[in-house]
């Protein structure tokens, strides 16, 4: 008998079938690298241009067609790819990820303790730790997601599931943690250089958002389990794929000792990380002794790759796979061989994204909704409501938090604080939005990390079947945020230390 599938699911189902008959994604964004070019044209011609609300000067849409625009083309083609941010992160984070993982000790590990939790608890543990990982900054959504999908596999489950969980909690939890990131530095700086248009005496501190971010983990940890349990595990349904022949060896007579090594290396090593910052004018830490933002949060993803290393030596050497220096990288080149067609795809999404971003198309379409916003007048929370849908929206032509806040704080956070309204409070609008459609955007980098990542569990997975997983995530989320914000709107719920809605 067959279960009814609501309309929810069958609305997923379209999306599924609709998105995985686009092309390969290597030829789609090929494809709409090209339709940036036409489409440039077009405005070129019709003469767009806007003025940055940041630093008022005035951006003509430039025509990629041009001379100007093929010699860019041209002669940035390499550089778009090789100077690609995430391109770097994601094959450094996984030599690290991969030795360990190629030497058995992640395999040995998720069987000897996550797989002795309450399985009751595992999906909302990865959850939890995949929202608390942006602590790491991006560097979350390259490791959760896998090792996720290696926990899901070993207790049986679909590693989809796991995947999924991971990277939504990882993208669309981002602006959420218990403790102060460095997307909390950054993002106050600018808002506290938008709030001086109207008063320099108003400043925004990186704690400004503190309550409302601690409250946001438990909140969206309960919601993103609610989804993968009664959305994503029942579409997914049992994994037959050939992984499941793949999992026989048994453990090496040394894993046990092997594994103990490692742990004692990882202390050892977060004990030298530890004594390194606290030590007096440590390079570690910033001109004024502190830790937001630091040598140390700038440097977190060599940091993460030494400590995989690091473990993944200890435990190699001990078990008897890494004899010598060859070995190491021997399980490095094999880590990078499951990351060929991440890093062929790399490149047309950069040239995409790299072109998208000359021609200042995302900078006119974001100013001109944003005067389009200001200009109907909505007014009371209703306005707050309309500007995250707006910026929600807007994630899908600019993806980066910093770049996009730098473009929106000059104009939303005057705009509302001559309405009232507290710049943190404008701010907080702006992070739930922003994180929340990070996971269904195309033009986020690391979605074709995690496409790679669903291939090697289902080789017919395509952009469809990501979008139809990612969706209602982010649905959720956006919805709850919403609420939450409403919640501590109308009870009076500071967001952070002595951070009301109102001036």
């Amino acid at each position: 008998m067959k279960t009814r599938k609501g309309f929810f699911q069958k609305f997923l189902n379209y999306i599924e079938i609709v998105g995985n008959k686009l092309p390969d994604p290597f030829i789609l964004f090929s494809v709409l690298a090209l339709l940036i070019i036409i489409a440039s044209s077009i405005f070129s011609m019709f003469g767009a241009s806007v003025i940055h609300p940041g630093t008022g000067e005035e951006l003509q849409v430039k025509n990629l067609a041009s001379s100007e625009g093929l010699q860019f083309i041209l002669t940035s083609m390499l550089e778009n790819f090789t100077g690609f941010a995430p391109l770097g992160l994601v094959l450094a984070m996984m030599l690290g990820i991969g030795l360990a993982e190629k030497v058995g000790m992640l395999d040995y590990a998720i069987k000897r303790t996550i797989l002795k939790s309450p399985p009751a608890l595992i999906t909302y543990t990865v959850v939890f730790v995949g929202i608390l990982g942006n602590i790491a900054s991006d560097a979350a959504m390259v490791l959760v997601p896998p090792l996720a999908a290696m926990v899901f596999y070993k207790v049986g489950r679909h590693p989809l599931v796991g995947l999924v969980a991971g990277y939504a909690a990882a993208g669309a939890g981002f602006t959420a943690n218990l403790f102060i990131a460095g997307t909390d530095a950054l993002l106050s700086g600018i808002s506290t250089e938008a709030a001086a248009i109207i008063d320099d005496s108003v400043v925004v501190t990186p704690v400004d958002n503190w309550y409302f971010n601690i409250v946001s983990v438990f909140i969206l940890t309960i919601v993103g389990g609610l989804v993968t349990n009664k959305f994503i595990e029942p579409r997914l349904g049992k994994y037959k794929g050939d992984a499941v022949e793949a999992d026989v060896d048994e453990d090496p007579p040394k894993a046990g000792k092997a594994f103990r090594n490692a742990i004692i290396a990882a202390v050892i090593y977060w004990g030298i990380i530890v004594i390194g910052i606290a030590l007096p004018n440590s390079p570690l830490r910033n001109e004024e002794g502190g830790i937001i933002p630091s040598p140390f949060l700038d440097g977190i993803v060599p940091i993460i790759l030494f400590f995989f290393i690091t473990i993944g030596v200890t435990y190699g050497i001990t078990v008897g796979n890494i004899k010598s220096g060859k070995d190491i990288s021997k399980y490095m080149g094999e880590s990078m061989k499951d990351m060929s067609s991440y890093i062929v795809l790399i490149f047309a999404i950069a040239q995409f994204i790299a072109y998208f971003n000359w021609s200042n198309i995302g900078t006119w379409v974001a100013v001109n909704g944003a005067e389009f916003l200001k200009d109907i007048e909505f007014t009371g929370i209703w306005l707050i409501i309309g500007y995250i849908i707006f910026t929600a929206l807007m994630n899908f032509l600019i993806t980066s938090g910093s770049a996009k806040w730098a473009l929106e704080a000059p104009v939303f956070v005057p705009m509302f604080m001559q309405l009232g309204y507290h710049p943190a409070f404008t701010q907080v609008a702006y992070r739930v939005a922003d994180s929340s459609t990070n996971i269904v955007t195309p033009l986020m980098p690391y979605m074709v990390i995690v496409l790679s990542f669903m291939q090697k569990y289902d080789k017919k997975a395509g952009i469809g079947t990501f979008i139809s997983l990612m969706l209602p995530y982010s649905i959720c989320f956006l919805i709850t945020w919403i609420i939450l914000i409403l919640i501590f709107y109308f009870v009076g719920i500071p967001f952070g230390p002595g951070i009301t809605p109102f001036l």
